[in-house]
């Protein structure tokens, strides 16, 4: 198949029905747009059927689509908000035991690529190919998963005002401006945090952030990087404080660091988040955005098989540098 024969989202009724080997599905214009003709050409030289989408859900719809017509691999070509979606349709349709998820990193930041080891879409068809495969973790909230992280607060607010054209011409940096400029009128969001282990864990205060993830930049407390196969959250919670405290390098030795009076490190399966103000709080998940009053979120364990690159670690080293891996 030669990359003028793959899908789109015109296609999508015609494809019904269709038998599917391997598929990518393709976010066109995800970070700077420039990616998609090199998918195209990899998609086709390891033949794959590309899927590409136009519009919000297509990639949960093709997915899902793949899946029920025989599709033992699923690769999602875009940032981690096209990931989640494809992650979704599979779901969706009961097909994680019997389909192989795919990264091929074209997003802004990456992140969900980075922690598995995938660092450039030609790499990323090699690992599709021959990478060692793994079952990790993902994430569920209030019913919804995800495969990185769910944040709320400062960070959650600033990729809201992160628009498009800022990503493409700062990339990640976008999202550090946009922080902040917001941080110094940001207001704490009071609220109280349950994890529930062999026991049960709870803190309440004022947080700038809280962030609940399985990636490898959410680490338990004493560790560089997560396990991504453990069936445990990582949460961190940042409490408010005065805004210079996490301005710059601040930021990175205070907050981020190993140890700080302002942050609590909570490990479990099970975390129960409850908001105490009158109007719901955002959250992002994967990127993407939703509002809720209060959040329960829970593991579903090693639920996602995918292959990895060369450098992910499944049982990932003690701290030895002092920094947080975040």
């Amino acid at each position: 198949m030669d990359a003028d024969e793959a899908g789109t989202a015109g296609d999508l009724a015609a494809t019904n029905g269709m038998e599917y080997e391997r598929v990518v599905v393709l976010n066109p214009v995800s970070g700077d747009g420039g990616h998609a003709e090199e998918v195209r050409e990899l998609a086709a030289e390891h033949e794959f059927t590309i899927l590409e989408t136009r519009e919000e859900g297509d990639a949960i719809e093709f997915a899902e689509q793949a899946a029920e017509n025989g599709a033992s691999m699923v690769a999602a070509a875009g940032g981690d908000g096209t990931l989640n979606e494809v992650v979704r349709g599979l779901v969706s349709a009961d097909a994680l035991d019997s389909v192989t998820f795919g990264v091929i990193p074209a997003g802004t930041g990456n992140n969900f690529a980075g922690n598995i080891g995938v660092t450039s879409i030609e790499q990323s068809f090699e690992i599709l190919d021959a990478g060692e495969r793994r079952r990790i973790d993902l994430g569920t909230a209030n019913g919804r998963e995800f495969i990185n992280s769910c944040v709320g607060g400062l960070t959650a607010d600033a990729s809201v005002e992160t628009d498009s054209e800022q990503k493409e011409r700062l990339g990640v940096l976008a999202y550090v401006v946009n922080t902040l400029q917001l941080m110094a009128d940001f207001d704490g969001v009071p609220l109280t945090v349950k994890a529930s282990s062999e026991g049960e864990v709870s803190w309440s205060g004022d947080a700038v952030f809280v962030l609940v993830g399985n990636g490898r930049r959410f680490p338990a407390k004493g560790r560089t990087q997560a396990n991504m196969e453990d069936g445990l959250l990582n949460v961190t919670i940042i409490e408010e404080m005065p805004a210079p405290n996490l301005v710059g390098e601040a930021l990175l030795q205070r907050v981020f660091g190993a140890e700080s009076d302002n942050v609590t490190h909570l490990h479990a399966p099970t975390v129960d988040i409850d908001i105490h103000r009158d109007k719901p709080v955002q959250f992002s998940l994967d990127g993407e955005m939703g509002e809720w009053d209060d959040l329960t979120l829970g593991v579903m364990p090693r639920a996602l098989e995918l292959p990895v690159g060369p450098e992910y670690e499944p049982i990932p080293g003690d701290e030895t540098d002092g920094g947080s891996g975040f």
